[in-house]
């Protein structure tokens, strides 16, 4: 994607964003973040934007953007399920396991049928207890 002169991404907004969730599905998170990030400076209020963006962090490991991008997304919406698994996985890789159990089991209690939120609140649970065990 060229830049215009201004240093933004070529097209509206819009344009900026598909094409980062296009970057994000293809692997390329680190260019995906930086396409969102200007999507999201343009529209902060879009929440389809900043979960993009969280993502594309999350994917490109850097988890203490994406658990800051995640935990607005929490605060604006507490019912926000995915919010609630984004930042509580993001947490976990930062090692603040007891931080990412409650929006990890947050998540699983609002949608028990997904196994990637139960399996990662078992995931940090078992950390926890082996950490624990270890004192």
């Amino acid at each position: 994607m060229t830049e215009n002169t201004a240093g933004e991404p070529r097209g509206d907004v819009y344009d900026w964003y598909r094409r980062g969730v296009e970057l994000l599905e293809a692997g390329d998170s680190a260019a995906a973040a930086q396409v969102l990030g200007h999507a999201q400076n343009a529209e902060p209020a879009s929440k389809s934007i900043r979960e993009a963006l969280a993502r594309a962090l999350f994917n490109s490991r850097q988890y203490a953007d994406s658990a800051a991008t995640f935990e607005g997304l929490v605060e604006e919406n507490p019912s926000d399920d995915y919010a609630h698994f984004g930042l509580g996985l993001a947490l976990s890789r930062m090692g603040r396991h007891d931080a990412a159990a409650p929006h990890l089991a947050m998540a699983a209690a609002m949608r028990p049928t997904s196994d990637h939120y139960t399996g990662a609140l078992r995931q940090v649970r078992a950390t926890l207890k082996a950490r624990e065990d270890m004192q």
